[in-house]
């Protein structure tokens, strides 16, 4: 726990700059979602091609969950942080002059492994803030975190429009370098902690999963919420881009305005946590989710249904991960690095999950079959949460384990 000093360097203005840090470096993993036609035309790729953009920046985001974010349970933050984030601009840079698609992917790969930097800086928040604001710095900058992935489609759309799309990647690494001076300079001080073997620190991520039943419980709730959200996501163009809607892509991408009010609504459930109220908001939000794919089903012919029905599938992801979240990192304070390694890896793998089979369930039945399909991760996910309550299992928060 942060002494006094430590927590009064934790301002409004120090919260803000934590979740424009986390939705900038989180944004580097979507960029190229709304650039593969022009990269496919551009390089002469196939789409199966061009959609290794995508892939390689998901792998690489994955492999620096499980081997960079533990590293803020070693290392001082206010260094690691900047470095990872002036590794990841130099990627962008790379990739917007990459001639063969081979470069691109490791380029984007490696900027998507070092876009963990917010995986970091989460953690790091959660402990500059006292018992009585930690919800409400969590949610607030993980609102940040959140509006970062919904824009970046919007940004990466209009900048490509304009400009072209390497014109995209050079102006990513140019904020994201400037970001890496300003975070070097602002970022507060720690206080020193215990001294970890890397391998034993790897170790106990696992040893951690193993032992703490709340963090088996919110990963998996975590998980089941991710692969809902990945399933209206990477559908919904497919949905927007025939008829009745037609759009075309600069309109689908302001689509994402519509997840990022949902992001600034959960930010609320951080408050509420903090008055006690996270088992009421972590049921709610779960129902909300629920329904909001009924809503989504009719929003097959009716804009304002599919528009309230996204609304409200943000709104309940979203809180429903800030509670998660919330929850974890009062396991062990001295831990927090290594319990969020645990939780997004199976966080991240449930969202891989929605996305692979999203795909399979919009070839063979349309629409209908992937709001079913996201209606089921939903209600499983509610479904665990409520056997959760009834048979008591993943809720007390054991001692501290390292």
């Amino acid at each position: 726990m942060p002494d006094a000093t430590t927590r009064s360097k934790l301002s409004a203005g120090t919260v803000l700059l934590f979740a424009t840090a986390c939705g900038i470096s989180a944004a580097n993993l979507y960029y190229a979602q709304p650039l593969l036609p022009t990269i496919e035309r551009s390089l002469h790729l196939s789409s199966g091609s061009a959609a290794l953009v995508v892939t390689g920046a998901q792998i690489g985001y994955g492999t620096g969950l499980a081997l960079l974010v533990p590293l803020g349970d070693m290392l001082v933050r206010r260094q690691l942080v900047p470095v990872i984030l002036v590794v990841a601009a130099v990627a962008l840079f790379v990739a917007s002059a990459a001639p063969t698609a081979t470069i691109l992917v490791t380029a984007v790969a490696v900027a998507g492994l070092c876009s963990v930097s917010a995986q970091i800086l989460v953690p790091f928040a959660a402990e500059l803030a006292d018992d009585a604001t930690r919800g409400r710095v969590v949610g607030t900058v993980m609102s940040g975190l959140l509006i970062g992935i919904l824009l970046a489609r919007t940004f990466s759309g209009i900048v490509a429009q304009l400009l072209g799309w390497r014109s995209v990647y050079v102006v990513a690494g140019v904020v994201v370098l400037g970001l890496a001076g300003l975070l070097a300079r602002a970022l507060p001080n720690e206080q020193v902690r215990e001294h970890y073997v890397y391998r034993e620190l790897l170790a106990s991520v696992v040893h951690l999963m193993a032992t703490q039943p709340l963090l088996r419980l919110r990963a998996a709730l975590g998980g089941l919420v991710f692969a809902a959200f990945n399933v209206l996501w990477t559908s919904l163009a497919f949905l927007l881009v025939r008829p009745p809607y037609g759009y075309h892509e600069a309109v689908i991408g302001l689509f994402g305005l519509l997840g990022a009010g949902g992001a600034l609504g959960a930010s609320f459930s951080g408050r509420l946590s903090d008055r006690g109220y996270e088992r009421v908001v972590t049921g709610v939000s779960l129902t909300l989710l629920t329904g909001s794919f009924v809503l989504l089903g009719v929003g097959a012919h009716q804009l304002w249904a599919l528009v309230v029905g996204i609304v409200l599938a943000d709104l309940g992801i979203q809180a429903v991960h800030i509670q998660n979240q919330q929850l974890i990192f009062a396991i062990d304070p001295a831990a927090r690095s290594r319990l969020n390694t645990g939780y997004m890896v199976t966080y991240f793998a449930g969202g891989a999950i929605g996305s692979a089979t999203t795909g399979i369930a919009y070839a063979g039945g349309g629409w209908n079959a992937v709001v079913l399909l996201g209606g089921a991760y939903s209600a499983a996910a509610l479904l665990v949460w409520v056997g959760s309550r009834i048979f008591g299992f993943g809720h007390a928060v054991p001692s501290p384990a390292r």
